[in-house]
């Protein structure tokens, strides 16, 4: 698809002052902002062995693929150097560190480095994970790297992680509340601000394509529906098990979200209809002929998409992954 990023620099010029003057509406003071020690046992203090103890018998009662999801969760907060490199490449957009983008992008990374740390220690001091064999799943998921389907345009780029940050949201929040379910509170308030912190994200984003909205109707338009042709991939399709070949696991990662409701096909529909809604598609007039029939195409999908997603079955939880010891 031929993009003129000429054309894109002169709205990315307008959407980065946007930024930086709106930003911090989206983001928490570094001071004050939670840190991934104040959920967990502290290791200075004489009962963090108690502590621990405990954090372990309640993480022994965890469902398999509770903590298979929690898991796969973890590594794809920790592949985050990857999106980040990803975002920093980005075409049509100013790589002036004092710039809107990449101010937004240093610091939207910082929030979302401590999702991986946070859960990545609880799941070592659970004592349920293999974590050298999780470790060479993270590290592979950043090896490999990732295609999304955005190429280097900042439009669909901008589409594709107000849609992500909404779908880790409700991963993350179900995660939460299946935890406090099965008597794991400390897990289930720590998925549920690392929730609050996706949901604000989404909002940053959807914002910034509403100001697209406002100057580029048609080429957003025609950006939106593209990336719902391609379908929305996982930030963490490639994910794999040592031995396996790239995406392998992401399958049994995905298959257990579904069963459990974490994350399912009509939570994909949910999510764009939202953005639908958030975005006016279906009041948005003065388009050229492309931007109509993308917008015809998008107000159709979602009745398309739900009657596949009721006819989908989660597969049988047969699977059993390398990086949870058996018990």
């Amino acid at each position: 698809m031929n993009i003129s990023y000429g054309a894109r620099r002169e709205v990315m010029k307008h959407i980065e002052k946007y930024m930086l003057d709106n930003m911090h509406t989206y983001l928490k003071p570094i001071d004050t902002i939670w840190q991934p020690t104040d959920y967990l046992p502290d290791a200075s203090k004489e009962d963090f062995f108690q502590e621990v103890k405990e954090l372990q018998e309640r993480a022994k009662a965890l469902p398999y693929d509770l903590f298979a999801v929690l898991i796969g969760d973890t590594i794809t907060e920790e592949a985050l150097p990857t999106y980040e490199s990803w975002l920093a490449t980005v075409e049509g957009v100013s790589n002036d560190e004092e710039g809107g983008w990449m101010k937004w992008l240093r610091h939207w990374t910082a929030e979302e480095n401590r999702h991986g740390d946070l859960l990545n220690k609880y799941l070592y001091l659970s004592g349920r994970v293999d974590m050298r064999k999780m470790e060479i799943s993270t590290q592979y998921l950043i090896a490999d790297g990732f295609d999304i389907g955005t190429d280097r345009d900042p439009y669909r780029n901008f589409i594709y992680t107000s849609f992500q940050e909404l779908a880790t949201n409700i991963s993350h929040r179900r995660v939460a509340s299946l935890a406090k379910k099965s008597g794991d509170g400390l897990l289930s308030k720590m998925c549920g601000v690392i929730a609050g912190d996706e949901a604000r994200h989404a909002k940053a984003y959807m914002d910034f394509i509403t100001q697209v909205f406002t100057v580029d109707q048609s080429e957003a338009m025609i950006a939106f529906e593209d990336m719902m042709r391609k379908k929305i991939v996982m930030p963490a399709h490639f994910l794999r098990e040592i031995g396996q070949k790239a995406g392998s696991a992401f399958e049994h990662f995905a298959d257990a979200a579904q069963r459990l409701g974490v994350y399912t096909a009509l939570d994909y529909v949910e999510i764009l209809q939202d953005l639908i809604k958030e975005w006016k598609i279906e009041n948005i007039t003065d388009l050229n002929d492309a931007g109509e029939k993308a917008r015809d195409y998008i107000m159709k999908l979602p009745a398309r998409l739900t009657r596949i997603a009721e006819r989908m079955k989660a597969n049988s939880a047969d699977y059993q992954f390398s990086w949870i010891h058996a018990m």
